[in-house]
This record gives C-alpha cells, sequence and structure tokens, in this order.
C-alpha cells in the first residue's frame, strides 16, 4: 500500500521526499514501485520499494522496513552497490554515478539511541570534519524515538505511519485520503490481499521449515550425545541412515556410530 500509494501520487512522494532530506527535491524524471534490480542471472538480486530519480541527478530509495529482523546496516551496503551498478555502464567514468539517498523508515528505533531520525555519510576517523564526498547518503527514520531531534511534521508523520492518527499537517491529511482511496479501489485492493496471502503463505512456509530444521537439530544432538543411535534418529526423520549420516555431518555433529 505504501508504495503504491507514494508511486500513484508523485507530488505527495515528492512532499514527503523533502520533508525527509530537509531540502528541495527536483522534478521526478523516473518513479517506481517494487523497481527490480538483478545485475547477473545467479546474484542476490534487490526489489526496492519506492524507487526515483528527479532532474538534479539523485536518486532516491525509500523502504518501508517493518520489522527489526534484517542487519539494515548492511542491507544499506548492499543497496548502495546495487544502485551504483544500475546506474553506471561497463566503462563509464565513475564521476557519472548520482548522489543518492537510502532510506529506511521504521516503527522500531534501529539503533537504540531515542533519536527518530538517522543520518550517515561517509567521515574520515582521524578527521571528522573531512567527508569522502562520494554523494552518497543513508536515512532511518524511526516511530520509537524519544528525542526532540525532529520537526512536528516529521513526529505527525511517523506517529501516523505506526498509528494511523490523523494529525493537523496536510501531509498527513493527504496521505491518509490516499490510502482510503487505495483501499477503495477494487483493482488495487485484489492486488493488496494477492500480495498479502502470498506473504502469509511464505511467512507460515518459513515457520514450517525452522521447526523441521529445529528438530532435526534437536535429533542430531540427541545422536551425538549416545541418547540413542542412527537407526533411531533415521526412523524419527523418515530417511535412510546413510542419509541421516550426511546431513548429520553436514549440519556440523560428530558422528561416532557406523552403520
Amino acid at each position: 500500500m505504501f508504495c503504491k500509494v507514494l508511486t500513484n501520487n508523485p507530488q505527495l512522494c515528492h512532499e514527503l521526499l523533502e520533508l525527509i532530506i530537509g531540502k528541495k527535491v527536483g522534478k521526478f524524471l523516473m518513479l517506481d514501485k517494487q523497481k527490480p534490480i538483478e545485475i547477473t542471472a545467479d546474484g542476490k538480486g534487490i526489489r526496492f520499494d519506492v524507487y526515483s530519480e528527479d532532474d538534479q541527478n539523485v536518486v532516491y530509495d525509500c523502504e518501508m522496513q517493518a520489522a527489526d529482523n534484517t542487519n539494515l546496516p548492511k542491507r544499506t551496503r548492499y543497496y548502495q552497490g546495487m544502485v551504483d551498478l544500475n546506474l553506471i555502464e561497463r566503462g563509464a567514468d565513475y564521476s557519472e554515478l548520482k548522489k543518492s539517498y537510502l532510506i529506511f523508515i521504521c516503527p522500531f528505533d534501529a539503533f537504540g539511541q531515542g533519536l527518530h531520525k538517522y543520518t550517515f555519510k561517509n567521515y574520515c576517523e582521524e578527521l571528522p570534519r573531512l567527508a569522502l564526498g562520494d554523494e552518497s547518503t543513508k536515512i532511518f527514520l524511526c516511530a520509537e524515538g524519544n528525542t526532540d531531534d525532529v520537526s512536528l511534521e516529521m513526529r505527525e508523520f511517523l506517529n501516523w505511519m505506526t498509528s494511523g492518527q490523523k494529525g493537523n499537517i496536510n501531509l498527513v491529511k493527504n496521505l491518509e485520503q490516499a490510502v482510503q482511496k487505495a483501499r477503495n479501489h477494487e483493482e488495487w485492493r485484489t492486488e493488496y490481499m494477492t500480495l498479502l496471502m502470498r506473504d502469509n503463505k511464505m511467512r507460515e512456509e518459513g515457520r514450517s521449515l525452522g521447526r523441521e530444521e529445529g528438530r532435526e537439530e534437536e535429533i542430531f544432538l540427541s545422536v551425538q550425545e549416545g541418547d540413542y543411535g542412527i537407526r533411531r534418529g533415521a526412523e524419527k526423520l523418515g530417511i535412510t541412515e546413510q542419509e541421516f549420516i550426511k546431513r548429520m555431518k553436514a549440519a556440523g555433529y560428530q558422528v561416532t556410530e557406523t552403520i
């Protein structure tokens, strides 16, 4: 829904980026939702939530991070590399790389320091005032911040994102109206529910896989500690003794018993 609303309402996306970055944003030349980046056929691709480029040679990627279950710093490092690889052609000069902003909007405090906004750039450790000048910026917005570090507008936006309270600023009111309109749009609602069902299925498959892996680990440990033998362990998993030994070794457990 976040992607749909922003990409179908460029003016709202424009206003939100200006609120987050704190400066004027140029006219959009590109505004994509769920933009995929696949550099190689066998490499790990990514899918940006809301990706845009403006006429001032600046790239913006805005991500909605719902759960605190990923390594966000390493993720931004990977995303930055994918952005740059996507922008520059082979043989091109590095000066052609555009200024970029990676923005993560989080309902939690990503760094536990109480701020609503964390902005990262590259600086020299020996001379902190010396900036690297690579024109890449990472911003984390955190709704759980408790410090007076951002504007009232920003606090109302973050509060709306997590609680749904409309607040008083026009941006939040307009975003709320756009969300309600999207929810009432039959085609969008069907698309949203399809994605929701897909995500729920993937989560359940992940939980099921996790339970199975946990059960295997428990059985491997029991065999290693001598609670019962390989034959009984294989029977519990419904596999052959040879396959059981193979899996047990692959998982890093010691196999002392022979068939």
